[in-house]
């Protein structure tokens, strides 16, 4: 494996060996490059202020996306691409995007200026979005501003990032691809000694060998929790196995029967896929984090940190997903909800990795509805996530998957809300009134910062209601103030509406 950190930036390939194994690419920015033009604001991937771009290849071509810089580790900018807020003006000219920032008075205080700026840089180089301000505001929900108002900056994103792509790194764009395939060495990394590292290895079975050596690291996928446990628990990490070094693992392959995603896929990665199961599965995608965190964070990550209020294991259980794992050389897979054994513990044992997780597809006669109540709207983790899916025959249900987030110490399926539904038929509510009572001896839900348990229960209950009204014919456009499915939400990044 490979002892050196390679990434390029301005230009020039930057090369680096001593790198602690939870160093931030924020810290290194401010604290070793001397490039303060990056901010750090809330450490924990909420605001923006520290959003940075990385390149990197897909379809031959460079492709750049935001992510947030305070929680990304160092380490896992090798074979990227780095830009930052300070690398975009050039000979003495602004650019596009800073320029009509400047015109339409999109800064004042400036300390959240430079993310905004690198969100639309992105923006800026993704061709084939629709030029409307709902794609504008969708780009930028992980960008906060607390006092310029959003209107001017996306005044100016308007103006300035849905014409030609014409600025120095489209221009030098052949010669960074190139750069880019030769840093593509295939070789894995490591930076440190044995106690204490940064490892990358560059296949599926250097990993699960390392990970079972290793039984005490932490493994990452795209640090957006784990990078909390560093800048808010200031926990000291001090071996750290990123999977970013297996290429296979950012696959996302389709088949008529389901869609089979890679341990580094992120949700930005397969929010396409996974609309085309259903479009509230678009929409979920869509709200989980910000731009930036869905362009970091994997769903194979959601799974195995094990969170009961985690947005994707509900609606990943209801669709009966199943998960791949491996210890050394031993491989299994096993039923999504069997992963989840209680609060914080889950049936992986020290130094077994998630390799992939299958999703079926809905068969011609199931439906299914999935909805997310979060204090708010963008950029929130859900209070309560119902994820509902029904086998009906002969327009009666013969089989029920109700699982929820938020209600339980583990994401859970209700039992004897799934018994009470059989038989029912979704387009008349006096079948299924005995399922709505039945919640309630599913769950005993607790009260936190984010929910009351009535609060909890109430919402459950309504939810449940609103997805068998639904599935019993009621127009969406009377049950959800946005997000109706009959226009096609939650096709990725287009500037859909959410659900309500």
């Amino acid at each position: 494996m490979r002892r050196t950190l390679r990434f390029l930036h301005r230009g020039r390939i930057v090369e680096l060996q001593d790198v602690g194994p939870t160093e931030t690419v924020l810290d290194y920015l401010r604290l070793r490059a001397g490039l303060t033009g990056t901010k750090e604001g809330c450490g924990e991937g909420d605001c923006g202020a520290c959003t940075v771009a990385l390149g990197r290849l897909s379809g031959g071509r460079v492709v750049y996306k935001a992510v947030n810089s305070c929680i990304l580790f160092l380490g896992q900018l090798d074979g990227a691409e780095l830009v930052t807020v300070d690398d975009l003006a050039g000979d003495e000219r602004l650019h596009p995007v800073q320029q009509a920032l400047v015109e339409h008075h999109g800064s004042q205080c400036g300390f959240c200026t430079p993310g905004f700026v690198m969100s639309l840089f992105t923006l800026y180089h993704t061709e084939g979005l629709a030029p409307s301000r709902k794609t504008v505001t969708d780009w930028l929900a992980g960008n906060l501003c607390r006092c310029t108002g959003y209107r001017p900056i996306v005044d100016a994103a308007m103006e300035s990032c849905f014409g030609a792509i014409d600025d120095a790194f489209s221009a030098r764009a052949r010669e960074t691809e190139a750069i880019l395939r030769d840093l593509d060495d295939g070789k894995g990394l490591a930076l440190g000694e044995a106690e204490r590292f940064f490892a990358a290895p560059a296949s599926v079975d250097a990993l699960a060998t390392l990970c079972a050596d290793h039984p005490d690291a932490t493994i990452v996928a795209g640090a957006t929790d784990v990078g909390l446990w560093v800048t808010k628990q200031l926990r000291d990490l001090s071996k750290i196995i990123w999977t970013g070094g297996v290429a296979d693992f950012e696959a996302v392959d389709e088949t008529p029967a389901g869609v089979l995603m890679g341990a580094r896929a992120t949700f930005a990665d397969t929010h396409a896929a996974m609309a085309r199961i259903d479009p509230d599965l678009g929409e979920l995608w869509r709200r989980i984090g910000s731009r930036q965190v869905r362009n970091s964070g994997t769903v194979c990550g959601n799974i195995a940190n094990g969170s009961p209020i985690g947005d994707s294991p509900p609606a990943l259980i209801a669709l009966g997903a199943t998960l791949e794992l491996r210890l050394g050389e031993e491989a299994r897979t096993l039923p999504l909800e069997s992963f989840f054994i209680d609060y914080g513990k889950q049936d992986r044992q020290p130094g077994e990795i998630v390799t992939g997780l299958y999703v079926p597809r809905l068969d011609p006669n199931q439906v299914f509805r999935a909805f997310k109540v979060s204090k708010r709207f963008d950029q929130d983790i859900s209070s309560v996530l119902c994820a509902v899916r029904l086998t009906l025959a002969d327009d009666r249900i013969v089989e029920a998957r109700v699982a929820f987030g938020g209600m339980a110490a583990t994401p859970k399926r209700a039992a004897k809300t799934e018994i009470a539904l059989l038989g029912a038929r979704p387009d008349a509510p006096g079948t299924w009134a005995a399922a709505l009572r039945a919640l309630a001896d599913d769950f005993a839900p607790l009260s936190d910062m984010r929910a009351s348990a009535d609060y909890r229960r109430e919402v459950a209950r309504a939810l449940l209601a609103k997805a068998l009204v639904e599935m019993g014919g009621t127009p969406d456009e009377r049950t959800r103030l946005t997000g109706t499915r009959a226009r096609g939400g939650g096709i990725p990044d287009r500037g859909t509406s959410d659900a309500a």
